[in-house]
């Protein structure tokens, strides 16, 4: 493998890249090139104000792109620290692209070529939000025992998830009774209300920029959502969905009440499952409990069409549990020399 440092975000790397992705040990929407460029651009929405170096780092051998290591250079936690692009906030999970069958010796290239080869000094491998017993965790973590370089590996959060069977029935009856009923009392009830209640996934690029101001606008009714949708923030947010919607990947989903914008999901359809990435409510319809009504909804869609998975992400909010997610975890893999 011949190791190669980008200090620029690599456009013509850019179909390549996502073929690779696609054969990767974690295919994940936080890792398409489109994701990624977008985050670089606003440093993931203002996170990362301070002075930040780009070093992705690709693996070719014979002419064909092997293996990717998406990291920048910055301050970090009080020492010189290369993290993974989409630290930290808004990625839910992030990872090296390589194919299984390439990994380990990505990882050990990938560790030579940092200790060698890149012409920064750093300090620290500091990777968050990898999934527990993600493939690239190990690899490196292996990688580093055998150059005997220091290892620490912490929980950071979890990260619910449902399996789908492929039918809601199946689904509401595989979750506690109670929750059950009260998911369909709340969709009953909003159905029955005497109101004109409607949901609808947007498919239309000419409306999109009404419907993301629509979205962020239901964000901002959480005070803490309305604190953290700076202008920056609200730029990245923006880019990200123009960005999966003209890759196919978005899912963005509404519930109006009388005409009216009640509530609203931010999600990705990818490989066959759903992640859940953000949401807004106007409280002024929380008699109707539209946040759930719009999650019923939602979770009936990706059965009827054989979605695989319904991923909550990070976050432990109690209501991802009582909707019958099941707790993975996402890491923080540190390295250092």
């Amino acid at each position: 493998m011949q190791f190669s440092l980008h200090t620029e975000f690599p456009e013509h790397l850019a179909n390549a890249w996502n073929s690779l992705l696609e054969e990767s040990i974690s295919n994940l929407p936080f890792l398409r090139h489109e994701y990624q460029s977008t985050w670089w651009q606003t440093r993931g929405g203002g996170e990362w104000p301070g002075e930040a170096k780009l070093a992705i780092i690709t693996a070719e051998q014979d002419g064909q792109l092997l293996g990717i290591a998406p990291l920048f250079l910055t301050e970090h936690a009080g020492q010189k620290s290369l993290l993974f692009v989409g630290s930290i906030e808004i990625s839910d999970y992030l990872d090296l692209i390589v194919r299984p069958v390439d990994l380990d010796k990505f990882a050990s290239g990938l560790l030579d070529y940092l200790s060698a080869g890149y012409p920064e000094a750093w300090q620290a491998l500091d990777l968050y939000n990898l999934a527990d017993g993600s493939p690239g965790l190990l690899a490196l973590e292996a990688a580093a025992v055998q150059r005997n370089w220091t290892v620490h590996q912490e929980t950071l959060q979890p990260v619910p998830a449902i399996a789908l069977p492929g039918d809601f029935e199946t689904y509401l009856a595989g979750i506690d009774k109670k929750q059950r009923h009260e998911i369909r009392r709340k969709m009953r009830r909003a159905e029955e209300s005497g109101r004109n209640v409607r949901w609808y996934i947007v498919d239309d690029e000419s409306k999109l920029d009404a419907e993301i101001e629509a979205f962020l606008a239901l964000m901002a009714h959480d005070p803490a959502k309305a604190e953290f949708l700076t202008e920056v923030m609200r730029t990245q947010m923006k880019q990200l969905v123009h960005a999966a919607f003209r890759a196919g990947w978005l899912q963005l989903a509404f519930l109006e009440v009388d005409g009216e914008k009640a509530s609203a999901y931010l999600n990705f359809d990818y490989q066959n499952k759903l992640w859940i990435y953000n949401s807004g409510m106007d409280r002024r319809f929380n008699d109707l409990s539209v946040g759930w009504v719009l999650l019923g909804y939602l979770l009936q869609w990706a059965n009827e069409n054989k979605r695989r998975e319904f991923d909550f992400m990070r976050g432990d909010e109690d209501y991802k549990f009582k909707f019958g997610g099941r707790p993975g975890n996402v890491a923080q893999l540190v390295i250092t020399k």
